[in-house]
């Protein structure tokens, strides 16, 4: 049985990225899925300073294990002014201090959605090129417009939209 880690990259208790991300991990095949929920993955805001003082915090090491035990990452980001949340780009800095290529190359299903038509499509843009150089291994990416028009009763209602998903799924799958 595959292991896959879900995130939703916000530090929002409502956060409809984690909703997206543990809608897909629920729908790979032959899987378990862990959540990582940032608001228990709580980190200081990064600095040398801190890290030279404190150490790095548990939390860090506590995702990189996470990352470490998983076969594959499904990952939603959410769009804070068209960049990641700082909470998820604070957990980033800290994990990569343990290891620079924190995501180990891992098959990742990368994903944003968001209330606007954009579907969060800027910080999609803007992971897809930085991800792989901490060792993301990108299979496929999804962009979902306008969540709560597009997304009831946890299910995926635009049909275009779902197909779309489907075939997206079914590439992550083959790859984990």
């Amino acid at each position: 049985m595959k292991k896959i880690l879900a995130i939703g990259a916000s530090n929002s208790k409502q956060s409809i990225n984690k909703t997206l991300a543990t809608y897909v991990a629920n729908k790979i095949l032959d899987a378990t899925v862990t959540i990582a929920d940032l608001n228990e993955l709580e980190l200081p805001l990064f600095s040398p300073d801190l890290e030279a003082e404190k150490g790095i915090p548990k939390n860090a090491e506590k995702f990189l294990e996470m990352i470490s035990n998983a076969d594959g990452i499904v990952l939603s980001l959410a769009e804070y002014n068209s960049n990641v949340t700082p909470a998820f780009k604070n957990l980033c800095d800290w994990t990569s201090r343990l290891e620079t290529k924190l995501w180990k190359n891992k098959p990742m299903f990368l994903m944003a959605t968001s209330p606007g038509g954009r579907g969060g499509a800027s910080v999609l843009k803007i992971m897809k090129e930085i991800l792989p150089h901490l060792g993301g291994n990108i299979i496929a990416d999804f962009s979902m417009p306008s969540f709560q028009q597009n997304f009831s009763a946890n299910e995926l209602t635009n049909n275009e939209l779902k197909g779309d998903l489907e075939r997206k799924i079914a590439l992550f799958q083959k790859a984990i």
